[in-house]
C-alpha cells in the first residue's frame, strides 16, 4: 500500500462527498473509485484508465493529480498492469511477391505507352502552330478609314448658344457624394486552440464582458481572473439550476474551472460559448480584446 487510497479517502471525506456524490461529479463508475481507494485495480480495464481516474479524483477533491499519480507508479500493480497492456507484435501478413512482380512487368510497358503518348502530343503541336501561320499570313489588314472633325461645327449640347449656359447646366446636375455609413462593429467569441484540458477563446469587437454560468446538475466551477484571484465569492460545487453572472468587463482574460462540462452552459454577453473538446474537466481561458 502506497497511501495514496488514503489520502483520495481523506480528501473526499474532507469535501463531505459520498462515492454516489463523487460519481455523480466526475462521471467514473462507483466501483472503480472504490477500487481505488482500496488500491486494488484488479478489476480496472487498463493502466491508461487507472491513470485517468486517479487524475479526475484527485482533481474534484483538490489534491494535485501529478503528486497521486507518482504514488500510483511506484506501487507493483501499476507495473503489472503496464506489461498486460504492452504492445503485441501483429502477425505476419501474407507475402506480397506476387502482387510486386506483376507490377514490376507492367512498368516497361507504362513507359512505352507514355512516350509514345508523348510523341503524339509534340506531332500534333507542331502541325498546328504550322497550319495557324499560314492563315496568318494570307490575310489581308484592313485599316480603319481616318475620321475627320469639321472645325467649324459647334460643339454638341449647346448649339449656337451662350457657353456660360452649359456651366450651369453642370452646376444644376451635379449630386453630393453620398456620406458613408457608419460601420457597426459585432463581438466575436473565436475558438483559439486546445491543450490537454486547457481550451482558449478570444473575445473582440466588445464594448463589456459579462458572463452566466447555467448548471444542469452537480458540477465544480470557478472563476479567476489574471492574477488567479476568485471572481466567484468561492470556487465550489454548484446544485442542479444554481446560475452565477459576472460582470468582468476590467479584466485581460479569465479562466473558469468546469468539473462536468455536460451539466454547465456558458454564456458571453448572450452568446453560448461551444465547446470544443470533448473532456468532461475542463479549463476554459477567454482573453478580452478591449
Amino acid at each position: 500500500m502506497t497511501g495514496l487510497g488514503d489520502r483520495l479517502k481523506e480528501a473526499r471525506t474532507a469535501k463531505g462527498y459520498s462515492l454516489d456524490d463523487l460519481q455523480s461529479i466526475t462521471k467514473i463508475q462507483k466501483r472503480y473509485l472504490s477500487g481505488i481507494e482500496n488500491e486494488d485495480y484488479s478489476m480496472m480495464p487498463g493502466a491508461f484508465y487507472v491513470r485517468a481516474f486517479i487524475k479526475q479524483y484527485s482533481e474534484a477533491v483538490g489534491l494535485d493529480s501529478d503528486e497521486m499519480l507518482s504514488l500510483y507508479k511506484e506501487s507493483a500493480m501499476h507495473e503489472k498492469l503496464e506489461e498486460e497492456n504492452a504492445q503485441i507484435t501483429p502477425p505476419m501478413t501474407r507475402s506480397r511477391g506476387i502482387g510486386n512482380s506483376r507490377l514490376n512487368e507492367m512498368i516497361p510497358k507504362i513507359i512505352v505507352a507514355l512516350f509514345i503518348i508523348v510523341i503524339i502530343v509534340v506531332i500534333w503541336t507542331f502541325f498546328f502552330f504550322q497550319k495557324g501561320a499560314s492563315n496568318n499570313a494570307g490575310v489581308d489588314v484592313e485599316t480603319d478609314p481616318t475620321i475627320t472633325m469639321d472645325s467649324k461645327q459647334p460643339p454638341a449640347g449647346n448649339v449656337g448658344g451662350d457657353p456660360a449656359d452649359d456651366e450651369s447646366n453642370k452646376e444644376e446636375t451635379t449630386e453630393p457624394d453620398p456620406e458613408p455609413e457608419e460601420v457597426v462593429k459585432e463581438q466575436s467569441l473565436t475558438y483559439v486552440n486546445t491543450s490537454g484540458e486547457d481550451s482558449t477563446y478570444t473575445l473582440k469587437d466588445a464594448d463589456q464582458f459579462k458572463l452566466k454560468i447555467d448548471t444542469f446538475g452537480d458540477t465544480w466551477i470557478g472563476v479567476q481572473n489574471e492574477n488567479k484571484e476568485e471572481l466567484t465569492p468561492a470556487a465550489r460545487v454548484m446544485k442542479k439550476g444554481e446560475t452565477i453572472e459576472l460582470d468582468v468587463s476590467d479584466v485581460e482574460f479569465v479562466r473558469i474551472r468546469v468539473a462536468v462540462t455536460s451539466y454547465t452552459d456558458i454564456y458571453v454577453n448572450g452568446e453560448k460559448l461551444q465547446y470544443t473538446s470533448d473532456k468532461s474537466t475542463q479549463n476554459i481561458f477567454i482573453e478580452y480584446e478591449k
